[in-house]
């Protein structure tokens, strides 16, 4: 999957209330350490997302866990307070969500308790010149590897 960080959208660090009053229901934006980025997911990327989500349901279904896979909302990791990304997949306990603050009146995840698995896909980071996979899974952490 890629998806390629178009450019930096603001000069000035944003908190994740000033993104998500700006930009919360614009499924474009990332909020990445303060910094709001445009996202523009090719073609493949999209159909990639969509064939490990189409696997992911039939499976959840077989067995009968009461999971799901978000489709338009953020997660914000609880101890990163200026980053809110957008989760190419990611697999919902529907169980944990009473812990949620945010979520009977928005789609915002902050536990990971409530996240079984997050696939974030690949980017390529324009001011480092790399090109990283990014993938989030709970009790483990976010695992950074070059692509």
């Amino acid at each position: 999957m890629t998806t390629t960080i178009d450019r930096q959208i603001q000069q000035q660090p944003r908190c994740f209330d000033e993104f998500l009053d700006r930009y919360g229901g614009d499924n474009r934006y990332e909020l990445i350490d303060g910094e709001v980025f445009d996202l523009e997911p090719t073609g493949s990327h999209e159909e990639v997302a969509a064939f490990i989500t189409t696997k992911i349901c039939v499976q959840i279904d077989a067995i009968g866990l009461p999971w799901f896979v978000l489709q338009r909302g953020i997660v914000r990791p609880a101890n990163i307070g200026m980053t809110a990304f957008r989760p190419d997949v990611a697999v919902v306990n529907r169980y944990e969500l009473t812990n949620e603050m945010l979520w009977s009146e928005q789609s915002i995840l902050t536990l990971g308790s409530s996240i079984k698995f997050v696939a974030i896909g690949k980017m390529t980071i324009p001011v480092k010149s790399k090109t990283m996979r990014f993938w989030v899974f709970p009790n483990i952490g976010l695992l950074i590897t070059p692509d």
